[in-house]
């Protein structure tokens, strides 16, 4: 087990270096000179070389790309991730006022989504074939395809303007005002959690009827156990290693989901933060962004790995 955990910490340290070159070479590939993006209309009509070379040198652009890459690279191993072109502030200090909003998004839209999820996927197995199972995976399958960001818009419409039940965006910190935290989010946590709601409803059925036509699970039945020991005792935890597996690749869609939901919602977090650099090409802080990103998603699906173990006891490491 602890040759595996070690294989696959060697594995994560050669995704994240190989997914901070492609965003490094990717965005400096582009077109244009980040360094205008810095000006005024009117101070690029007057600007000298001279100034244009002194920005340059400023902000480490004037070095070779390789030299620029290993200069950022061990910054971030010594916890510096640069300085916003954009914002003339540290990235590190950048994100860090915004984590906590993605993380509270979206550590809610994950829990709503697995936990409505697995217990409408487990009604579906036990009650299969009524109206409510066929209900349920009808719902799922429309939540598999709706498009978030025109669910977002719809609920705006629907929820906000039109009955004026909750307000139409921003967040505010449940420290501060609980009860407007909890009405600003509902409508961005069920577009986060929409998708990985349908798609864990659905795998949890296929799952738990699969692992109801087990032998032991029909010795079970046979003891005379109740249906409640039955189906959380013995088919529950076998039945969850598929919508393990399934929970750590949605991690990486309610990551991807924040970029429209918070612009959708005017939300400060992590993902309006990308899109706002993307669009002025402010290179340090979209490298910061995806570089954080990809250790969060890398750490939970490490962390799926190493769970298996614990709930299938025939599944074992070396």
């Amino acid at each position: 087990m602890v040759a595996y955990i070690v294989r696959r910490l060697i594995q994560a340290v050669f995704v994240l270096l190989l997914v901070s070159i492609i965003v490094f070479l990717a965005l400096r590939l582009l077109p244009g000179d980040p360094i205008y993006l810095l000006l005024t209309s009117e101070q690029v009509q007057i600007i000298t070389p001279e100034e244009v070379a002194r920005l340059k040198h400023e902000y480490g652009l004037d070095k070779s790309l390789i030299l620029q890459y290993f200069d950022w690279l061990w910054g971030v191993v010594r916890g510096d991730f640069g300085t916003s072109l954009r914002f003339h502030f540290s990235v590190g200090a950048l994100m860090l006022e915004r984590i906590p909003l993605t993380l509270h998004l979206g550590i809610i839209a994950f829990i709503v989504a697995h936990a409505v999820g697995i217990a409408a996927g487990i009604v579906c197995a036990v009650r299969r074939g009524t109206w409510l199972d066929t209900l349920v995976t009808v719902l799922a399958n429309i939540g598999i395809t709706v498009p978030i960001f025109w669910l977002g818009i719809m609920m705006i419409y629907l929820f906000a303007l039109y009955l004026k039940w909750l307000p139409t965006m921003g967040y505010t910190s449940p420290f501060d005002d609980f009860w407007m935290s909890t009405k600003q989010l509902i409508m961005p946590v069920i577009c986060l959690a929409i998708m990985p709601m349908a798609s864990t409803t659905r795998q949890t059925r296929s799952s738990m009827l699969e692992v109801m036509r087990q032998d032991y699970i029909r010795t079970a039945w046979a003891k005379g156990l109740k249906e409640q020991i039955v189906i959380i005792r013995h088919a529950l935890k076998n039945g969850l290693i598929p919508v393990l597996t399934l929970a750590g690749l949605h991690l990486s869609s309610i990551v991807g989901g924040s970029v429209l939901v918070e612009s959708v919602f005017n939300i400060p977090g992590m993902g309006r933060l990308a899109v706002y650099s993307v669009i002025n090409r402010d290179f340090q802080v979209v490298q910061g962004v995806t570089l954080v990103i990809a250790a969060a998603i890398v750490l939970v699906n490490l962390i799926v790995d190493i769970s298996y173990g614990w709930l299938d006891p025939r599944i074992r490491y070396r």
